[in-house]
């Protein structure tokens, strides 16, 4: 690659030696992620991991795939790029651990207008947090420069993640039953979703990203948003290890009515008590600013709760001491009734 020039592509607006520059900018980031299975160095042509299945009976692989959305608005307007790689980490790992997989790897892709090879360094070291947070390999990814399609200062993050769980260990909420305790995980805030209602109800290209707010705990706007979403899956395998879980919801875009559901068979509902909720103060000043209905607001955000867990009453005690001592303030928000209308709210 010493030799890979082009003068006809740079003025056409792609310069490939900027691509190589990053590359040797990210490796310092790749390396902490490197894990057992990793086998390739970065800049191959596809990532390498070997699966080690000594203790799994009949593995299953789990995969996930998911970007960080128009949140990346507010990276561009704080020129901050070191946190939204964790988000796009974390929801795809948070998904594949509402299965019972462990994430092994991780891939990533930047789409850029202009390759500046510090920017891109700074979004994968981003990627890299995330990844040692979830215990997966970045083995491999790609950053595309695309001239002319986004504009120079702006980029797209996606990424792919491929979790290993033992079939007989899959989450199977057929085992739920009326009385079943529901476990909120606590969100870190908006995380990676509702960002296109939360840009008109601030009017973000308008908007003071920059002047502490008391309502947010004397943190500003823009810091508040870029907090990065939170990674569950420590945590959950400790769970997964010492207690029957019946299901997990990953609470991202269409918030409790759309994603709880989605982990409890026919027949049965959600029973949320509103008051147990620990709503954090950025969705109460979104509510505020923005006019908007409670539906609305539990239909669009997590609402401080980025994870859900259903568990037999009897574990819900063990549960809570497990989550604990791994970091997770977790709480009781309700209880699985005998219902068709997916979540109650009361």
């Amino acid at each position: 690659m010493e030799k890979s020039y082009s003068e006809s592509y740079k003025k056409a607006g792609v310069d490939i030696t900027a691509g190589y520059k990053a590359v040797e900018l990210m490796k310092k980031h790749i390396a902490r992620t490197m894990t057992e299975g990793a086998l390739s160095d970065i800049g191959g042509f596809g990532g390498l991991f070997e699966l080690n299945i000594d203790n799994i009976k009949h593995p299953v692989l789990v995969s996930g795939t998911d970007g960080v959305g128009t949140k990346l608005k507010i990276a561009f307007m704080m020129d901050k790029h070191d946190t939204v790689g964790i988000d796009c980490v974390a929801m795809c790992v948070n998904d594949v651990i509402c299965c019972g997989a462990k994430p092994l790897f991780f891939l990533d892709y930047i789409a850029v207008g202009k390759n500046y090879p510090e920017k891109i360094a700074s979004i994968v070291s981003g990627v890299a947090k995330g990844c040692v947070q979830s215990g997966a390999a970045l083995i491999g990814g790609e950053t595309a420069e695309m001239p002319g399609f986004y504009p120079e200062q702006e980029y797209d993050l996606a990424g792919f993640t491929v979790g290993v769980v033992d079939k007989e260990k899959i989450l199977n909420n057929k085992s739920i039953n009326e009385g079943d305790v529901i476990i909120a995980l606590p969100s870190s805030g908006v995380h990676s979703n509702g960002f296109s209602l939360v840009r008109a109800v601030f009017d973000i290209e308008k908007a003071d990203m920059v002047s502490p707010i008391e309502m947010l705990n004397g943190k500003s706007l823009g810091e508040t948003l870029l907090t990065p979403t939170k990674i569950y899956v420590k945590p959950m395998l400790a769970l997964f290890d010492k207690v029957k879980v019946k299901a997990v919801s990953h609470i991202t875009g269409g918030g409790f009515y759309e994603n709880i559901p989605r982990s409890i068979p026919k027949g049965f509902g959600a029973k949320i008590e509103k008051k147990a909720i620990k709503v954090l103060p950025i969705f109460d000043l979104i509510k505020e600013k923005g006019g908007i209905s409670e539906r609305d607001m539990f239909n669009t955000f997590n609402m401080g709760v980025g994870m859900s867990i259903v568990v037999d009453k009897k574990d819900a005690d063990l549960a809570l001491k497990i989550l604990k001592e791994n970091g997770e303030n977790a709480y009781i928000i309700g209880e699985t009734v005998k219902s068709d209308d997916g979540v109650i709210l009361c």
